[in-house]
């Protein structure tokens, strides 16, 4: 049996105990745990978040097997968010995971009591229910990191973090920009994005969502930095 007192240890080394006991005071809410969320919620805990909720209202499919973390041949038809929970509580039992099979969007929104948590992180595909997500969490008083698209990416030399608005060659970055300005609403604060400027190889359908491994897990682990970071430099 592995003794939980020592999980943390090397953590402690690089931070610091006072760090460390503050990441595991973080109440954090995650959005999608498909290629991108499933990686950052494994990094979050193995990096000492201790309040994690994850959404989602899918089940695992053979398709997710080659991208998302506990996609499996033994997992598929299973809720996603259940067999990412169990996955999690066997890295530290300790962690507080409240597992939502449940949609964000317009008629759920109020449900999830977004003040309630100090970061919220944005894995959403879709266009219309990402948006209202962003707009919601800036207007609270926690931090939003937030994924742009990693499908149909390769170079993982080619990802990186900035501000939303400064993010270029990202198809999901401008469509965002276009969905607010047809709203007429924007998002209340800024916010800083994991995104890739690769540009989508000549006669490859832009439409179309091939995805590999290690660019969604770069895109997780990359979006969990930002949280540790974040209380790093604090």
């Amino acid at each position: 049996m592995a003794n939980e007192d020592q999980i943390f240890g090397r953590l402690e080394l690089l931070m610091g105990a006072e760090t460390v006991e503050r990441i595991g005071q973080k109440r954090v809410i995650l959005f999608g745990v498909g290629g991108v969320g499933s990686w950052c919620a494994e990094s979050l805990v193995r990096s000492g978040i201790l309040h994690l909720t994850i959404v989602d209202s899918d089940c695992v499919c053979t398709s997710n097997i080659n991208r998302q973390l506990m996609a499996t041949t033994k997992t598929v038809g299973q809720p996603k968010v259940d067999v990412l929970k169990e996955r999690l509580l066997s890295i530290n039992p300790s962690t507080e995971i409240t597992a939502l099979q449940k949609v964000f969007n317009e008629e759920t929104a109020s449900e999830f009591e977004l003040d309630s948590y100090d970061y919220i992180i944005d894995a959403i595909d879709s266009l219309k229910d990402k948006a209202l997500l962003i707009l919601m969490a800036t207007r609270t008083k926690a931090k939003l990191f937030s994924s742009m698209g990693a499908a149909l990416k390769l170079d993982s030399t080619r990802i990186k973090i900035t501000e939303f608005w400064k993010v270029q060659g990202d198809p999901l970055a401008r469509a965002l920009r276009k969905k607010f300005k047809h709203l007429g609403e924007y998002p209340k604060r800024k916010f800083k994005c994991v995104y890739s400027d690769e540009l989508i190889s000549e006669g490859k359908d832009e439409t179309a969502c091939g995805t590999v491994a290690h660019i969604t897990a770069i895109f997780g682990f990359m979006l969990a930095s930002m949280v540790i970071q974040d209380n790093v430099l604090s």
